[in-house]
């Protein structure tokens, strides 16, 4: 028997495929002065055609699976900050702890310099290093400054690779499925949350001093996994280009973005043509500790404020930091079912958070469905819950609906897990520039950090002076976040990291990303229906 031959049809759609993207790329040459460059919808239709000749690699191929196991490396760095950001909420609690501390049971550069200059991978090597060492003294501490000094280290290294690793990952990932890469890098807080609690419930029935020294030692081991293998990944193509390792970038983008790994691929080809367009080979900004270039333009400060609003004050560190408290109000007096709830929290959300992203036949919702969507049906959940839990417990005196609070109170986080945990990796490395990516995750970092001291330090005594209102505070909060989600939030669903810095350059980004959305939809359909 000969060998069959492809169909007719299937040529001709090949051929159509190549003479649109041959189409776009000669208006993109020719183009004059007074034209300018492609917009981004002439992109998404030059992208769109990409796809129809070099689909990309398919989900369960050699080079899928390499990713994955690329993915999970990075994931580490998640970990990382999921179990330093729980653990001492633990520990601080064991008697063991503060018997051996004397304390009591009342109150408790380098992440925009290294990932620009040295690489993304450096940078997570080096985070990943420190923590691992910040965790040998801690755990080893004999006094209170060996504890604090070891405990700076961990956070300070925690920190550093985890803004390295969300640049990593979005500039890795390809444009349609980076929702799903990077809401999993994310969810990874939950793998280390649940760590750390899980532990903690079987070791806080220890008598000695393992009971709090084994989960420090514990937190050693994604960092030094991270360290061990992060060498193993490629570098981001982006960054690679930004070096002038031009040749290098294009086989990595071939290798991880085209079905047959052939860096003339057109989809190669329009990936490598937009990186050049927006990232000079000396154009990076490397003033580590300058920050005003998040702020120059009207389209940077547009993105920042994006960046702002993806911080940690929607109420989901009340119930983070403060559950057992809760709990306690509750009626659930025993530590031991306070950290056992403590722990099926981290469960339910992470479980929450891992269905948001298989739905739709393996595909992540934030892909399916939008950022913007995603946001806000999450967000206005959260409010009609908060609403809920305040009148619920409005009244600590009535066990039955103090009991239904909490079960609320749980819901709020299986909500938040839906909408806003993959959204918090996601939504600020893709609607930074290049230039500023690295130094806007870190700025990110400061942002998260000062609502973790509001959290930390504020809360308490919120709690002591208003009780159930503090709950109140989060409701208004929140109905704010709504509001500003619906007129200002960018849908980036499909672009490209390049396509969705031009999107902020309109006037209005937020109508203009709809419009290009709906566009790009309706162009397809025509596709389609021609075929």
């Amino acid at each position: 028997m000969g060998i069959d031959s492809p169909s007719h049809s299937s040529i001709d759609k090949d051929l159509d495929a190549k003479q649109e993207i041959e189409h776009v790329n000669h208006y993109h040459e020719k183009a004059s002065p007074s034209i300018g460059p492609q917009t981004p919808m002439e992109k998404q239709l030059a992208l769109q055609a990409a796809l129809k000749v070099d689909p990309g690699v398919a989900r369960f191929s050699w080079a899928a699976i390499q990713m994955y196991l690329v993915t999970l490396v990075i994931c580490c760095c998640s970990g990382d900050s999921g179990f330093d950001g729980t653990v001492m909420g633990g520990i601080n609690s064991m008697v063991q702890y503060q018997q051996y501390f004397g304390l009591s049971g009342v109150g408790s550069k380098t992440r925009s310099y290294f990932p620009d200059k040295f690489g993304r991978r450096f940078s997570m090597f080096f985070g990943n290093a420190v923590l691992v060492v910040g965790a040998v003294i801690t755990a080893n501490a004999k006094d209170k400054g060996m504890f604090l000094g070891g405990r700076f280290l961990t956070g300070l290294g925690s920190s550093c690779a985890g803004a390295s690793a969300k640049s990593y990952l979005a500039e890795m990932a390809p444009a349609h499925s980076r929702g799903a890469y990077l809401g999993f890098l994310n969810s990874f807080y939950y793998v280390g949350q649940m760590t750390a609690t899980g532990m903690m419930v079987a070791t806080g029935k220890f008598q000695s001093e393992m009971s709090w020294r084994l989960p420090l030692y514990i937190q050693l081991i994604p960092g030094a996994i991270n360290v061990i293998f992060v060498f193993l990944c490629p570098e981001s193509p982006r960054w690679l280009y930004s070096i002038g390792r031009t040749d290098e970038a294009r086989r990595i983008l071939a290798r991880f973005h085209s079905s047959t790994n052939d860096v003339n691929s057109p989809l190669v080809d329009l990936e490598m043509r937009e990186i050049e367009e927006k990232i000079q080979i000396d154009g990076a900004d490397k003033t580590w500790w300058d920050f005003r270039p998040l702020f120059t333009t009207r389209a940077e400060r547009y993105k920042a404020y994006m960046v702002i609003l993806i911080g940690q004050l929607s109420g989901n560190g009340l119930i983070t930091y403060f559950l057992p408290i809760l709990l306690k109000d509750a009626g659930i007096t025993s530590q031991s079912r306070q950290l056992t709830l403590n722990f099926v929290n981290s469960v339910t959300s992470y479980l929450q958070n891992i269905d948001c992203r298989l739905a739709s036949e393996g595909s992540a919702v934030v892909d399916r469905f939008g950022r913007r969507k995603v946001l806000l049906l999450s967000t206005s959940i959260m409010v009609a819950i908060l609403a809920i839990v305040t009148g619920l417990l409005s009244d600590f005196g009535n066990a039955a609906r103090a009991n239904a609070g909490i079960t609320f109170i749980y819901l709020f986080m299986v909500v938040f897990s839906f909408g806003w945990t993959p959204m918090q990796a996601l939504y600020p490395a893709e609607v930074l520039s290049y230039q500023v990516r690295a130094k806007g995750l870190a700025f990110l970092g400061i942002v998260a950090q000062v609502a973790t001291l509001i959290n930390t330090f504020g809360l308490p005594v919120a709690l002591q002076k208003l009780g159930w209102k503090v709950y109140l505070i989060f409701l208004i909060w929140d109905i704010f976040e709504v509001i500003v989600i619906y007129f200002f939030v960018v849908e980036t669903k499909g672009f490209t990291l390049e396509e969705i810095n031009e999107v902020f350059e309109d006037d209005n980004p937020r109508k203009y990303s709809e419009r290009l959305q709906r566009e790009t939809r309706e162009s397809r359909k025509r596709r389609q229906g021609s075929a």
